[in-house]
């Protein structure tokens, strides 16, 4: 059960008209909380946000499941299963299930909502963010539309939207192209 507080946030975020997932974050910070106070542990970091995210849902925050092809059938399959338990009022929890959840979580790491290991996921594999504005054709530019990979990984002519490639967009490429 999430703590009044965090309740309260939740509600004055909606309240502010801020989005599901603000909202849902009031829970998730919550559950970062109590893993590094040591009330419960958890696997890594993706399992405290998740456990997070579950409480959001079964509070009642209209946070959508997860998309066809973002995550595995079982795991959408459980949000939808939390998003109905938030609709519903029928609030009523398995004491026996509550204690098995919880006695399972205590035997889990602490180290894994620390800062350094949040950091270090949110840092591994960054998206690659790319530009599809126009392609490269000019060869005596910063990257050669043909001519191999990117700096972001992309073949093709495609840029990465660094200030550099920007730049050379404008000056060799119609203004028409530009308008994203």
């Amino acid at each position: 059960m999430p703590e009044k507080e965090t309740l309260e946030r939740a509600e004055r975020d909606k309240e502010q008209g801020k989005s599901p997932s603000t909202q849902a974050g009031e829970f998730v910070r919550e559950e970062m909380h109590h893993v590094r106070e040591g009330k419960h542990g958890a696997r890594s970091p993706q399992q405290a946000i998740a456990i997070g995210l579950s409480k959001a849902r079964r509070a009642g925050v209209k946070l959508a499941a997860p998309k066809r092809g973002r995550s595995a059938a079982k795991i959408r399959k459980q949000a939808r299963r939390d998003l109905a338990k938030g609709r519903s009022r029928n609030r009523r929890t398995s004491r026996t299930r509550s204690r098995a959840t919880s006695g399972a979580l205590r035997h889990e790491r602490r180290s894994s909502a620390s800062v350094r290991t949040v950091a270090s996921n949110a840092q591994c594999c960054p998206p690659a963010r790319t530009c599809f504005a126009a392609p490269c054709r000019n060869e005596s530019g910063p990257y050669q539309g043909s001519q191999g990979p990117t700096p972001s990984g992309t073949k093709g002519g495609t840029l990465a939207c660094s200030r550099e490639a920007l730049n050379h967009l404008s000056r060799n490429t119609p203004s028409t192209a530009l308008s994203l």
